[in-house]
């Protein structure tokens, strides 16, 4: 299976900040991916198709996403949209463009925690987008570069405050670990990172951190908002996606290689995770891929 386009973007080392503002009918952009940080912006665009990672949503009126991850390939679709003036506001910048000494800076604390978080994919919540809406709108026609900065700043700032944003790739699939959790949590994490193709005991888990197999479940739904079981299958799932992507291994295949005991079972759990059959999930990358 070929590559996912790999996007040269128009920043250049005397640069801070590409933006672009389009007014369009249609999306025509394949599936890519690109070293850069990616902002973009949707108005009017109830019904598009947006893809990051083993991630697939229908937006509404209004998207706003963020996307961190080098290599994590993205796209927006027309999908259902009927819109004839779909408003596309696009921020690129290099991920040096604010060092690592100064992101260590109290003051950076959240956009940091951001961006961390952006390696997968964050979508904004309304609110979110509702307060950086004015700044967004001018910010592509504002003529005083220092302004559009700080402006560009001020977005960053204030949706690295947003509560309800959330990320949208699997871990498994952007190959990425983010945040800082307990741990033990990360101990059984990384032991069903190693063993996910096997068979995984609930018992086996809560005794690489010494609790009863009751005390660990509930703990570990604390901290990851998932039980142990939910929390397997989703890694498997991610994995899964990443290998329908990546190989032309059989489906039937990569379902016993990623550990499900079956065929339909596999076929259950992934279309409830990610909205697709493997099949249909894997036909939608094929179909949205440049071969060079």
């Amino acid at each position: 299976m070929a590559n996912v386009l790999r996007e040269i973007t128009s920043i250049t080392d005397n640069d801070c900040f590409y933006i672009v503002e389009r007014h369009k009918s249609a999306f025509t952009w394949p599936i890519h991916s690109h070293e850069e940080y990616e902002l973009n912006f949707i108005e009017r665009g109830r019904g598009v198709r947006r893809v990051v990672g083993d991630s697939i949503e229908t937006v509404g009126d209004f998207e706003l996403t963020l996307i961190t991850g080098d290599g994590l390939e993205h796209v927006w679709e027309q999908g259902d949209c009927k819109e004839a003036d779909i408003r596309e506001v696009t921020i690129q910048f290099s991920p040096h463009l604010l060092d690592s000494k100064l992101l260590a800076r109290n003051q950076f604390a959240s956009i940091r925690k951001m961006f961390e978080r952006a390696r997968m994919g964050l979508t904004f919540s309304m609110p979110a987008i509702m307060r950086v809406y004015c700044l967004i709108d001018t910010l592509a026609s504002k003529e005083e570069r220092m302004d559009q900065f700080l402006d560009m700043l001020r977005i960053l700032y204030e949706l690295s405050l947003d509560t309800g944003a959330r990320t949208l790739a699997s871990n498994s699939f952007a190959k990425t670990v983010t945040g800082r959790e307990s741990r033990r949590v990360n101990k059984v994490k990384e032991y069903i990172a190693q063993h996910y193709t096997e068979e995984i005991k609930l018992d086996d888990l809560a005794g690489l951190v010494a609790m009863s197999p009751s005390a660990f479940s509930r703990f570990f739904k604390q901290f990851t908002g998932r039980g142990p079981v939910d929390y397997i299958i989703d890694v498997r799932v991610g994995v899964a996606a990443r290998m329908l992507v990546d190989t032309t291994t059989s489906v039937s295949e990569i379902c016993y290689a990623c550990g499900f005991n079956n065929l339909s079972n596999f076929n259950r759990s992934f279309k409830a995770r990610r909205g697709y059959t493997p099949r249909d999930f894997r036909a939608l990358f094929t179909k949205n891929r440049i071969y060079v």
